[in-house]
């Protein structure tokens, strides 16, 4: 049974969203990995006790889940769905009126290719996705993509199995999340969250120090030049 949410409830969610320190917490979240409260403390630019009390906030609201591995813990996004509701607020954000202030090197690079919770975005993500399309592997629209017979066995090839992942989730299979540098949709979904994986395992990407972005490196713009046809120089 699927509960109604109230004005009321939505107002307090959205009140303790709308707490700066706690909404940069959530923000570093968005990288899909795991922190600590001292990592989430940097990046609210708070107080490690202060960092407490609002993760304690986020955990009651159950928008961050937090998991023990011996003596240490380590706070995530409770669902795809809290990570759903971050981005589409980024989304608006990145919509409203401009800033008087220049991109610096770290903005770029999140403009080129970093993750969205558990998948890719940025430039890189929507160039792999234009190709998945042209190749007639994907289409996309209306905030669903479907894998066609072809796109199958590609995937396959490439080390996804999706025919696996069928019937195992609720989540779909494939679905777009609309890029809030790039204004157009990318792979999301349970295949979106794939793609990332393997090109980390390939090392075609890796994880910059300290952020969302990712590197593409020497053997990813031989990897992606050759199985998905793109040139990044």
């Amino acid at each position: 049974m699927v509960n109604i949410a109230s004005g009321n409830s939505i107002a307090q969610v959205g009140a303790l969203i709308g707490d700066a320190a706690r909404a940069n917490i959530l923000s570093a979240l968005m990288g899909g990995q795991a922190l600590t409260a001292g990592e989430l403390a940097r990046h609210a630019g708070v107080t490690a006790q202060t960092t407490s009390g609002h993760l304690a906030k986020l955990a009651d609201a159950e928008l961050i889940a937090m998991e023990k591995q011996g003596r240490h813990r380590y706070y995530r996004l409770a669902t795809p769905e809290v990570a759903q509701a971050i981005h589409a607020l980024m989304t608006i954000a990145a919509s409203g009126p401009k800033r008087h202030h220049p991109l610096g090197p770290r903005d770029a690079a999140l403009r080129n290719a970093r993750t969205c919770y558990d998948h890719l975005a940025g430039k890189l993500a929507l160039a792999l996705a234009d190709s998945l399309c042209e190749r007639g592997y994907l289409t996309l629209g209306d905030g669903v993509g479907v894998v066609s017979a072809e796109g199958k066995r590609f995937f396959a090839g490439f080390g996804i199995d999706t025919a696996a992942m069928d019937g195992t989730s609720k989540r779909p299979l494939c679905r777009t999340c609309l890029d809030w540098s790039e204004r157009r949709p990318h792979v999301a979904g349970r295949l979106g969250a794939a793609l990332l994986v393997r090109l980390i395992d390939l090392k075609w990407v890796e994880r910059m120090p300290d952020s969302r972005a990712l590197r593409v490196t020497p053997a990813g713009e031989r990897g992606l030049a050759t199985t998905f046809n793109l040139s990044l120089t």
